[in-house]
């Protein structure tokens, strides 16, 4: 397992990756879900916080949710 998560953690990665990305088929879900898991085990300034599946999908500003709530 590259990344630890919770049962919440899961479908709330679910959740955002059907929201951004359903009109893009499977693939574009899983690019979605592989985005959200390299921001966690990034080791970068810009990541530096991001050490949950959560930490990720919350960060601010920027986050992965800003994105799927802007388009």
């Amino acid at each position: 397992m590259i990344v630890q998560y919770t049962p919440k953690e899961l479908d709330l990665l679910a959740r955002l990756m059907r929201a951004e990305a359903l009109g893009e088929g499977d693939l574009g879900m899983l690019m979605v879900g592989n985005v959200v898991v390299n921001r966690t085990i990034a080791d970068c300034l810009t990541f530096k916080n991001n050490r949950t599946i959560t930490d990720t999908i919350y960060q601010s500003p920027g986050g992965v949710l800003q994105l799927a709530l802007t388009n």
